[in-house]
């Protein structure tokens, strides 16, 4: 997809693009309420594509158990992986692992979690994801339940 270029735009919108390029944040949005409210268009909050995506699994999963009466459970769409203890003589290696698995943790932080057991690593993962981060972590020597 490629931009248009300024011979292609109208010397009134290159003159609009660059006054709305400098507004500051507050005006952007100022000019975002001003417009809505000018052109009546409701204010909507917009769905994240990861909702989007997980409402269009809930709607097979939920025509699914329409169709097969002997499925009155509706199955898991979102998974926590839980570390429930861990081996002593991997540690280190596991502390590791959840550093990196947690962004944001230091060395002290990683530790005191991995001490912390049982305590979740992560929730709201699909569940291939979740499968991918239990053999991750039990092969650095953590016992791992998803939830």
């Amino acid at each position: 997809m490629s931009l248009p270029t300024d011979d292609l735009v109208s010397p009134k919108i290159a003159a609009l693009v660059d006054e709305i390029a400098n507004l500051s944040l507050l005006e952007v949005a100022d000019l975002n309420r001003a417009l809505k409210k000018r052109l009546n268009i409701a204010d909507q909050p917009m769905m994240p594509a990861g909702m989007m995506m997980a409402a269009h699994s809930a709607n097979a999963v939920f025509t699914e158990a329409e169709g097969d009466s002997s499925s009155d459970v509706p199955q898991k769409i979102t998974y926590s992986v839980k570390l429930t203890k861990f081996d002593d003589s991997k540690k280190i290696a596991l502390i590791k692992e959840i550093r990196s698995t947690i962004p944001g943790l230091n060395l002290v932080q990683a530790k005191k979690f991995v001490e912390s057991a049982p305590v979740v690593v992560r929730e709201d993962m699909g569940k291939a994801e979740a499968e991918a981060m239990k053999a991750v972590l039990e092969n650095a020597g953590a016992t791992i339940e998803i939830v």
